[in-house]
């Protein structure tokens, strides 16, 4: 059976990895597969990409990188994205991945225009939730953990608008049959986006969102976690 691969398209911080390990994997704990199934590439390290038909599928992590810098190995990828698509191969970008798939299709991405987006936030499913093979299985309204600074302000031609929450209008989307794109993580858990807003509260504050209560509104985010798990059976079930 051909492996799922894990495209590392970044690094948590150092004293995070130390207690948690790296976002490749949170990614493998959630995706419940066994190691000698999955292949991890690190992409912003150069490793190359597989040959899509090598794979029964990918899932691209998120990166304190910025997309709109278009560095030549993040650009590599969305080269590599542009034939993966056609040829079907499922995809899951989470964040940096999300935003790099809807900018290799033909989207746009920038800075959000409605702030900083960090904590458990509450998600919800849009209309064509309902026939999605991953979406339809979840609730119309869910709690996810979400930490970014960037957002896909327009989506790529042709992609299916799938979730969104007040601070994004586009959290989910699928282009084409197996593309996937989520702006929240499923991959973390309380402990990880708690570190994240320790980080960022001076911007946190300067906008408004003050990190306390943030802190405060933490729950746990089943439904989204078992996104990855849900997509990485889909892989195996092609």
């Amino acid at each position: 059976m051909r492996p799922l691969a894990i495209v590392k398209m970044g690094a948590t911080y150092a004293a995070l990895i130390s207690e948690q390990g790296d976002f490749t994997d949170w990614v493998l704990r959630e995706c419940k597969l066994p190691a000698d199934r999955v292949i991890v590439i690190d992409a912003e390290g150069g490793a190359p990409l597989p040959p899509p038909d090598t794979i029964c599928g990918a899932i691209l992590t998120g990166s304190h990188r910025t997309v709109t810098d278009r560095e030549p190995w993040s650009e590599g990828v969305a080269g590599w994205l542009q034939t993966a698509v056609p040829e079907d191969t499922p995809l899951l970008g989470i964040c940096y991945g999300h935003q790099l798939i809807a900018q290799a299709l033909g989207g746009r991405v920038a800075d959000n225009p409605a702030g900083l987006e960090f904590g458990t936030v509450e998600v919800t499913c849009a209309s064509g939730a309902a026939q999605d093979p991953l979406f339809r299985t979840l609730a119309p309204r869910f709690k996810a953990h979400t930490c970014h600074t960037q957002t896909v302000v327009h989506l790529p031609p042709g992609a299916v608008l799938l979730a969104m929450s007040a601070r994004d209008a586009h959290q989910a989307f699928r282009v084409g049959r197996h593309c996937w794109g989520v702006q929240f993580h499923p991959e973390f858990n309380t402990a990880a986006v708690r570190f994240y807003i320790d980080r960022y509260k001076a911007p946190l504050s300067a906008q408004g969102s003050a990190p306390e209560r943030l802190l405060s509104d933490l729950q746990q985010t089943p439904q989204s976690s078992a996104l990855l798990a849900a997509f990485s059976a889909y892989c195996q079930g092609l």
